[in-house]
């Protein structure tokens, strides 16, 4: 087989390969190796029975020159399921697409397009599902595929009612105890005879 890797109607030099798959190593890679890449293959017999586009892959370079954006959260601490939150991101630059990324996940969460340097990104009626570290980064929309590095960190701490009230069970049934022997010890320690 012989396989063409195409970058925006940029084709690199082809690979022959006895199996059915082919690697293009990019060394040392740079601000404008980034882009949008597809591949196809066709036999070597039959140079012009060539197979669709695969699906592309995105190759997103990181800048350590684009200064970090920051982030924070709305509001702060445990939330209670149900809540609505808001993450903000804050950059330096405007005209930039900001993105929300939650570890883990290798995809970013979100996309914003704001008008000026920050974006905030909403996150409705909030589940366990939605637990977790969240960052944010930019791009240049003139450069969509060059990326600042991403913020610190921020916890969403969503919280957890079943723990809450197996707790607050186990406070309640303590409370009673110590009422209990409260009353028992005011019970036989009263004088005989007194009603």
């Amino acid at each position: 087989m012989r396989f063409v890797l195409n970058k925006e109607r940029r084709h690199f030099l082809p690979v022959d390969t006895d199996n059915n798959e082919a690697v293009f190593p990019i060394n040392n890679v740079r601000r404008e190796d980034g882009g949008s890449y597809s591949c196809s293959y066709h036999s070597r017999s039959e140079r012009l029975n060539v197979s669709y586009p695969s699906d592309p892959v995105e190759l997103v370079v990181r800048d350590p020159n684009l200064p970090r954006p920051s982030i924070s959260l709305s509001p702060t601490g445990i939330t209670a399921p149900g809540a609505d939150v808001t993450i903000q991101c804050q950059g330096q630059h405007q005209n930039v697409t900001f993105f929300l990324h939650k570890a883990g996940d290798q995809n970013p969460q979100q996309h914003m397009d704001p008008a000026g340097d920050g974006a905030e990104f909403r996150i409705p009626t909030v589940g366990r599902q939605h637990g977790g570290n969240y960052s944010c980064s930019y791009r240049p929309r003139s450069e969509p595929f060059v990326s600042s590095q991403p913020s610190d960190p921020v916890q969403l701490v969503v919280a957890d009612f079943t723990n809450i009230n197996v707790a607050r069970l186990g406070l309640s049934a303590a409370v009673l105890l110590v009422l209990g022997l409260i009353l028992a010890e005011a019970y036989y320690s009263r004088p005989r005879g007194t009603p």
